[in-house]
């Protein structure tokens, strides 16, 4: 389960995005929550893994 929350960044002459996906803990069944900042190309695949 993702949860699809995208802010655009721009720092200097680079775009970049802020992911955050929400995670399930194998263990405790538990959800995380997973940020990452990344060019807004590579979104689409950081949301579809698992």
């Amino acid at each position: 389960m993702a949860k699809k929350s995208v802010a655009s960044l721009q720092t200097g002459s680079k775009r970049l995005s802020k992911a955050v996906k929400m995670v399930r803990s194998p263990k405790t069944g538990a959800y995380t929550f997973v940020e990452s900042i990344m060019v807004p190309e590579l979104v689409d695949e950081f949301l579809s893994k698992k």
